[in-house]
């Protein structure tokens, strides 16, 4: 069993390429804390608070990140494959630019989230909150978008391929040269209030 550590706050503290494996942190605060390049694998995070904390070129593997805060973190060139981020927030985070693969991001908060040239591939990101989100360039492939809040939402030259777009209201959003297949093609024609015969 992974040893739980609870309510500990950790301030300018060098992590740098630290190995965190099946740890588990509860509450915990983290401020100032260099984690660059660190991996982490079966680790998990539960209502932990990241403030200015650089997660520069870390990876992340089966870990989970579960209604933590994360606020004014640098995440270039971070990687998260089959992580588990459920009800997590960002915000005035640097996330680009970011690789997500696989895992569950639902419920996450994003708001006006600059994610240009983001990669999130095959993952679970329901009722996930993108409002003002920019997803200029981004490849957003196979990702479970239903209930996403995207009003308002940049998905200029982005490629949603394969990705559920029920929640996509096509006038809400700049969309310009955004990439599609054939069916969701149907799906925001519908939505648009076309019939397709």
């Amino acid at each position: 069993m992974p040893e739980t550590i609870e309510d500990v706050t950790y301030r300018h503290q060098d992590w740098y390429a630290e190995e965190l494996v099946d740890r588990h942190f509860v509450r915990c605060e983290f401020f100032h804390v260099d984690l660059t390049e660190a991996v982490s694998q079966g680790a998990v995070f539960t209502e932990c608070v990241f403030g200015n904390v650089a997660f520069n070129a870390s990876r992340h593997i089966d870990s989970a990140f579960t209604r933590c805060v994360f606020k004014r973190c640098n995440l270039f060139e971070a990687e998260f494959t089959g992580c588990k981020l459920v009800g997590s927030s960002f915000d005035q985070c640097d996330l680009r630019p970011l690789r997500i693969d696989g895992g569950d991001w639902s419920f996450v908060a994003m708001p006006g989230a600059d994610l240009r040239g983001v990669r999130v591939t095959d993952a679970r990101m329901r009722e996930v909150n993108l409002t003002g989100a920019d997803l200029t360039g981004a490849t957003v492939t196979g990702v479970d978008l239903s209930g996403a809040q995207l009003h308002a939402a940049k998905l200029v030259r982005a490629d949603l391929r394969g990705s559920d777009l029920t929640a996509l209201d096509p006038t809400a959003v700049e969309r310009a040269g955004a990439i599609v297949d054939a069916e969701q093609a149907i799906v925001l024609a519908q939505a648009l209030g076309f019939e397709i015969r």
